[in-house]
């Protein structure tokens, strides 16, 4: 099989690139590093660099020739920022996903895969079930919802198949540990390294199951050898919530530090977040999950190992700077 992934630099991209090649696959791999790192590409994929959000440039990708599967992993994931920065939001998101899908319908892709997120369910009843009507609350949110709708109705036009997994906060190796707008478990074990507190918006007390990658990258790669998974919507990652307070109380205990904690001005998102996962077990066969001391271990492993840290990054072309929290001003 010939498959295309998208963000192939990035931080779960990578990961269901290289399984994508233990199972056999000739891999094409995308990215345009704004986000990603180019040491994350798996050896043996061939690299392109570029947008998704340039039609002309997502259409020569089939010049090579066609893809069976498309996985599309490839989005700007700073849902908390995202009211901030609205139009960046929908050109990256949504626009560079509806170029993916134009291409795939005109090529007559096998499956196209796609990362959605929990964030579309936004403030529902847990934990939430795939049944739910979904009601984003952000941006972020809206416009994966959208594309989920957009591969809905290419199906019915078209006939395009399509899988959509929404997994909710990922962490692992290969993670962007000093973009401070998105996955707490980086930016806290980030912070501990500067040796400074973790900073905590209001008091800690929501709630997320974080989910490690081993736990979400596999089973993405197969799912388009799971034939009657084919036009279903998969909650997709670890099953036991866990509020930020004691996940900061975690990554201390893992680090060997005191816990040290910065109480951050409350903003606004949803409080709890936490999906059912009965769906995807009747549809593949899902080993023992890695519970979230293990998946804070291995992650801790790979940081204290890191040569080099990136730089602390800085969004610098804020949209609507209203409300925008200060901390994510410096």
């Amino acid at each position: 099989m010939r498959v295309l992934v998208t963000g192939v630099a990035g931080f779960i991209g990578s990961h269901v690139a290289e399984h994508c090649l233990k199972l056999g696959f000739d891999v094409v791999g995308v990215d345009d590093l704004s986000g990603g790192f180019a040491e994350n590409i798996p050896k043996g994929v061939k690299f392109r660099c570029g947008s998704v959000t340039h039609d002309a440039w997502v259409a020569k990708l089939w010049d090579g020739g066609d893809f069976d599967y498309v996985y599309h992993l490839a989005a700007y994931a700073a849902e908390g920022l995202s009211h901030f920065i609205r139009r960046f939001n929908y050109q990256n998101n949504l626009i560079g996903s509806i170029n993916l899908i134009n291409q795939a319908v005109l090529h007559k892709v096998k499956c196209f895969v796609f990362t959605s997120s929990s964030a579309v369910y936004g403030t529902n009843q847990t934990p939430m079930t795939e049944d739910l009507v979904p009601r984003p609350e952000d941006p972020y949110g809206i416009s994966k919802y959208a594309v989920e709708l957009d591969l809905e109705a290419a199906y019915r036009m078209f006939g395009l198949p399509y899988i959509i997994f929404r997994p909710h906060n990922v962490y692992g190796e290969r993670q962007n540990i000093a973009d401070k707008y998105r996955n707490v478990v980086g930016v806290f074990m980030y912070q501990i390294m500067q040796n400074l507190p973790m900073a905590i918006f209001g008091d800690g007390l929501q709630t997320r199951a974080f989910s490690y990658i081993d736990d979400v990258a596999p089973l993405i790669a197969k799912a388009p050898l799971v034939d009657n998974a084919y036009t279903q919507v998969f909650n997709i990652g670890a099953d036991k919530p866990c509020t930020v307070h004691s996940l900061a109380q975690k990554i201390a205990e893992e680090f060997g530090v005191a816990l040290r904690i910065q109480y951050l001005p409350t903003r606004k998102e949803v409080l709890h977040v936490f999906t059912s996962h009965d769906k995807i077990r009747k549809f593949f066969n899902l080993s023992a999950s890695v519970s979230l001391e293990e998946g804070i271990h291995k992650m801790a492993e790979w940081v204290r190992g890191l040569q080099t840290v990136a730089p602390p990054i800085l969004f610098k072309n804020i949209e609507v700077p209203i409300n925008l929290p200060p901390s994510w001003l410096v």
